[in-house]
């Protein structure tokens, strides 16, 4: 018996956030703004970076591909095809990072 063949079916996979909710990328490394402002991509820092990939209909004021500010305990951890995101508030964000 040989080695099953991987299942190389693609699970493209949508989440599509309601209301005022956004989905977010972390950032999985440090950052530096072209301004000289760095933030830490570890665990025990208080903010974090990442990329907007969806917004609710609510969520005015950021769209997808804005880079943010957060805070590490922000919203729900969902993994997605094995990808980990953020499904937070709107209100979480604290900034917008332009760099």
């Amino acid at each position: 018996m040989g080695m099953r063949e991987p299942d190389t079916r693609r699970i493209d996979l949508t989440l599509e956030p309601l209301d005022d909710y956004v989905v977010i990328q972390p950032s999985d490394e440090e950052s530096e703004t072209n301004l000289g402002l760095i933030i830490p991509a570890s665990a025990e820092t208080d903010c974090r970076t990442g990329v907007v990939t969806a917004v609710g209909t609510e969520a005015g004021g950021v769209e997808p591909g804005d880079k943010v500010l957060f805070p590490s305990d922000a919203g729900y951890e969902v993994r997605l095809a094995g990808t980990a995101v953020r499904v937070m508030r709107r209100g979480d964000l604290i900034a917008r990072v332009h760099d």
